[in-house]
C-alpha cells in the first residue's frame, strides 16, 4: 500500500472512505443527499487547493481549516450568489465530514471541533403555502379525462391531495 493510503493526515482517502463507505452504509443517506455532499466537497477540495498552492491529492486534512472553511462559505454567497439556506447545506456536508474523521481519527479531534464550532446562519422560515380550496378544484380540472393521460394525472393529483404524500415520496419505489 502506497504511503497516501497510510497517512492519516491526508484528506483524499478520508473523503473516500466518507463518502463511498460512511454515507451509503452508516448514515444511508438518500441518493440526492450523497450527491449533495460529493459536490459541496468537489467545490471546496479545489478552492483549498487553489488558496493552498497545492494538488487536491496532496491536501491534508488541517488544511481544510475554518478559516479556508468560513472563506468558501463566504465565497458561496458573494460570487456564486448562494442563499443562506444552500450556504448551511454546504457547511452541513463539511461539518458531517469533520464528524466522521473526528470520529475515527483522534489525532483530528481539536480539527473537528474547530469545523464543527463554524455556526450555521439563521434563516426566515417562510410558512408552508397551501392552495385554497378554489385552487385546488382548478389543478383537479386542469388534466383531460377523455384521455388515458388525462385520466392517470388526474388520478394521480387526487392521489396526492387525498394522502398529503409529496411527489418525490410518491415517485419513490417501496422498499
Amino acid at each position: 500500500m502506497g504511503a497516501s493510503m497510510t497517512d492519516p493526515a491526508l484528506l483524499g482517502p478520508w473523503i473516500r472512505r466518507f463518502l463511498l463507505e460512511y454515507l451509503i452504509s452508516v448514515r444511508n443517506l438518500t441518493l440526492n443527499t450523497q450527491r449533495s455532499y460529493r459536490d459541496t466537497l468537489g467545490l471546496l477540495i479545489r478552492d483549498v487547493a487553489d488558496q493552498a498552492r497545492k494538488a487536491a491529492d496532496q491536501l491534508r486534512v488541517n488544511e481544510l481549516s475554518a478559516p479556508r472553511v468560513r472563506r468558501f462559505l463566504l465565497d458561496l454567497e458573494e460570487s456564486r450568489h448562494c442563499g443562506v439556506r444552500t450556504r448551511n447545506q454546504r457547511l452541513a456536508a463539511v461539518r458531517a465530514l469533520a464528524h466522521f474523521i473526528g470520529l475515527w481519527s483522534p489525532e483530528h479531534l481539536e480539527w473537528c471541533g474547530q469545523i464543527r464550532s463554524i455556526p450555521f446562519k439563521k434563516t426566515s422560515c417562510s410558512p408552508a403555502s397551501y392552495l385554497d380550496e378554489s385552487e385546488m378544484e382548478a389543478l383537479l380540472a386542469a388534466p383531460d379525462r377523455t384521455t388515458a393521460q388525462g385520466q392517470r394525472d388526474y388520478a394521480l393529483l387526487l392521489f396526492l391531495y387525498n394522502t398529503g404524500a409529496r411527489a418525490n415520496e410518491a415517485a419513490q419505489p417501496s422498499i
